[in-house]
């Protein structure tokens, strides 16, 4: 009789909601400007939501089925993370990455040096699902051969910045990509679907000025060392083939076909465990360590033992976490209904879909400049702005398609970003490059003018808004 009288916590009001944000946006910046990673910063926001929600009298059963219920909207998320990271240790091992970067290195000329670190970036940061192992990788060493052709460092950077991140929004293989989908309910595969409406003209116009900008160097002599020591190590040490792109090719085909994407990159880790064993001659417990510890190369070179040591199921144990105290922090605020008060109160203001696109444009950029990490801002926009575009009856995967717009892309071009942090790191340089970062300044812009046209802006069918 006690629990069914206890009192039931009350709605906040629209100012003790955005208090509420304030504090955990200040509570994650300040943790996060310590050093600390972004683990720590987003549990640190979870305890401010739960200390908020005992403000609004919440028991702790509420609260606590509110984290429940948030991390269980993440578990195919966590699972698809899982099966990514198995794909890129063994498509190591089994010589998929190391044919790509080969053969891609293979066409490289002075005239054509800029577009094709932008597409070879792109391909490398497709068929692994990361922006950060692109840029560590070919980036690299497409860095060096810049430099030796004499091309300006932030031309370089801003075309191996657009080509990594490029691959990481469409990748459905993409941490990122997973996430905006998890957070937004949509399946993976059409979001990458959608992601593709925006990327295609945004990456043509790219590809157009990185080729009108290396006419300018067309005359330039190229230093093949680096990728003279590349291709030959990557030879020596693998079964380089064109077959080794069969596996990634599977996977699209898969995907086209809409099979469902746990069951397609399932059936992707068999069929690539499959060939790393007839390709490249490994025995299963090579192929079950990259899978979960991710592949160590010992070649002897050095640059090639970083490129190459990467992937398995821990490599995304730092994700996992952080997105589970994201989607913990999300369960809360929605319980407490935080997240309802402030969405309640733009639906007053937001009519039109093409305002709410614009908003979640802004919202993006605002979310990175106060916490600059990508997961961040995909988890708190993803889950605050669903419910308003099933309210305007509009598809969420245009949501997650923008959020990979703004925040996917856009993070590089915040210079104290995560991403921009990382590149600034591993390349040696500065912020200099993001003037020359093209796509990432072209997408949001196609974004609002799409917004404004309706093309490529889904609506609910009927079917959908009542299950939705």
């Amino acid at each position: 009789m006690e629990d069914t009288k206890k009192k039931q916590g009350r709605k906040p009001k629209l100012f003790e909601a955005l208090i509420c944000f304030f504090f955990i946006i200040i509570a994650i910046s300040a943790t996060y400007r310590l050093k600390a990673g972004m683990e720590m910063p987003l549990m640190l926001g979870v305890a401010v939501s739960i200390i908020f929600a005992f403000y609004l009298r919440y028991s702790w059963s509420d609260i606590q089925s509110g984290i429940i219920s948030g991390v269980n909207n993440a578990l195919i998320c966590f699972c698809i993370l899982l099966l990514a990271g198995m794909l890129v240790g063994i498509w190591i091992i089994g010589g998929t990455v190391p044919s790509i970067i080969y053969y891609g290195l293979q066409v490289i000329s002075p005239g054509i040096f800029l577009p094709f670190t932008f597409i070879l970036c792109s391909i490398v940061s497709l068929a692994t699902g990361t922006s950060f192992g692109s840029i560590a990788t070919v980036g690299l060493a497409l860095f060096g051969v810049g430099q030796g052709l004499g091309i300006p460092t932030p031309i370089t950077v801003g075309a191996i910045a657009s080509g990594a991140f490029l691959g990481d929004k469409i990748s459905p293989l993409s941490d990122t990509s997973v996430a905006a989908a998890s957070m937004c309910d949509v399946n993976i595969f059409d979001h990458v679907k959608s992601t593709i409406y925006t990327s295609i003209p945004a990456a043509i116009i790219t590809f157009i000025i990185y080729t009108v900008l290396g006419l300018q160097y067309a005359s330039g002599t190229l230093d093949i060392a680096n990728i003279t020591l590349i291709t030959t190590t990557l030879d020596a040490n693998f079964n380089i083939s064109l077959l080794a792109f069969l596996p990634p090719i599977i996977i699209i085909v898969l995907s086209i076909f809409k099979v469902p994407s746990l069951l397609a990159l399932g059936s992707g880790v068999v069929i690539s465990a499959i060939f790393a064993i007839f390709m490249q001659g490994v025995d299963l417990g090579a192929i079950f360590s990259a899978a979960t510890k991710g592949y160590t190369s010992n070649t002897g070179v050095a640059m090639i033992d970083k490129i190459l040591s990467r992937g398995g199921m821990n490599m995304m144990a730092s994700t996992i976490i952080m997105i589970f105290a994201a989607t913990a922090m999300g369960g809360v605020l929605t319980k407490s209904q935080v997240l309802s008060t402030i969405l309640e109160s733009l639906l007053k203001v937001v009519k039109k879909s093409s305002q709410l696109i614009t908003l979640s444009v802004f919202s993006g950029y605002i979310a990175q400049l106060i916490a600059p990490t990508m997961m961040f801002g995909i988890v708190m926009i993803g889950k605050t702005l669903t419910p308003a575009y099933k309210k305007l009856n509009v598809d969420p995967k245009v949501l997650s398609r923008t959020l990979g717009d703004t925040i996917t892309l856009g993070n590089v071009l915040i210079p104290w970003g995560g991403a921009s942090l990382y590149l600034q790191g591993v390349l040696s340089v500065d912020a200099s490059y993001i003037p020359y970062t093209f796509l990432s300044i072209l997408s949001p812009i196609i974004a609002i003018l799409f917004a404004f046209t309706g093309f490529g802006v889904w609506k609910l069918s009927k079917q959908e808004s009542d299950t939705k």
